[in-house]
């Protein structure tokens, strides 16, 4: 206990850091790729280079770890740790000597105009049905993305046949098949609309998720040197669904905002928040009916993410001035 103060201050720290990258990196590489299938393609390239830390970071801490997590201590981490903070400072390098195009930003005429004459807008990101209705999507969609590792990892890591250490590695595989969607998104992004994609990998994901929860825990398979429930496949191939979900969620969300896309990108990042609800929401669950049952709550997610992709991701506000 003595340390927990100092991990949920850097914990913090670390969120916001993510919350502030992620507000001027999406609407930037969708400003790169002029919005539409090339936004997409473009959001997704760069997703993947995230998916690679996440691949690397799990194995790296399960194997520092070693075989029993209730001996581990904070010290064994430190080297990932160090590692970590000589990645923070070659980006805060690159991006500071990088000229890096901006999306639609208030000239220094326009917020003279905005202030002599008082004017307010009338209109607001929210203003638009469709973002809404991502952004709650958004909202689920992290949760679940963090949810479906999470809870995983719980449940390897106290089966005394697995362990941490072959726990974290197929952790990591989620995440690698997230850099593999990923990869893929991006390279068939400019001919795939995002509302196809991200209904039919909604549709794969869901499927998924009912193979992990309805395959009897009995049926096991050898990996890694471990007995492994088949159903944790499953686990991590819904990797390659969940990997295209945020670039085309965030790309069918901000289309036709115009002037309000930074401000959207924004209230997308406060919807992250869901990364924290929805996992808490389902550990409840978790602590009542078990660990596989809680992830009925994933279900529900992706339901409504697959009910923004067909329906509410139609944008009906045309009418409302964007320039």
């Amino acid at each position: 206990m003595e340390s927990f103060l100092v991990y949920v201050i850097g914990a913090f720290v670390a969120g916001f850091s993510m919350c502030m990258l992620n507000i001027v990196v999406n609407p930037m590489l969708n400003t790169l790729g002029g919005g539409g299938n090339r936004g997409n393609q473009l959001v997704q390239l760069g997703g993947s280079c995230n998916s690679i830390g996440g691949t690397i970071a799990p194995i790296l801490l399960g194997y520092l770890i070693g075989g029993n997590i209730k001996t581990a201590t904070v010290g064994d981490a430190a080297p990932a740790m160090i590692i970590a903070m000589a990645i923070f400072v070659v980006a805060f390098v690159v991006i500071m000597l990088t000229n890096i195009p901006e999306p639609h930003m208030e000239t220094a005429e326009e917020r003279e105009a905005r202030i002599n004459n008082k004017v307010k807008d009338a209109h607001s990101p929210l203003s638009f049905r469709h973002f809404v209705l991502g952004a709650i999507a958004i909202f689920f969609y992290v949760g679940v993305e963090v949810g479906i590792p999470n809870m995983s990892n719980l449940y390897m890591s106290e089966n005394p046949m697995v362990g941490p250490a072959v726990a974290g590695t197929f952790i990591a595989a989620y995440w690698f098949l997230m850099m593999c969607g990923r990869l893929i998104g991006g390279a068939i992004g400019g001919k795939v609309s995002s509302r196809t994609m991200l209904s039919t990998a909604t549709l794969i994901a869901i499927a998924f998720i009912l193979c992990l929860i309805l395959i009897p825990e009995t049926i096991t398979v050898n990996m890694l040197g471990a007995t492994i429930p088949l159903k944790m496949m499953f686990m991590f191939l819904t990797g390659l669904c969940t990997s295209v979900m945020w670039g085309a969620t965030f790309n069918l969300a901000t289309e036709g905002l115009g002037k309000y896309t930074p401000m959207a990108s924004g209230i997308f990042m406060v919807m992250v928040c869901g990364g924290g609800i929805l996992p808490f929401i389902q550990g409840l669950v978790a602590d009542k009916i078990g660990v596989i049952g809680s992830y009925w709550i994933v279900i529900i997610g992706f339901a409504f993410i697959l009910f923004y992709a067909i329906v509410g991701s139609k944008n009906v506000n045309k009418d409302i001035p964007v320039e």
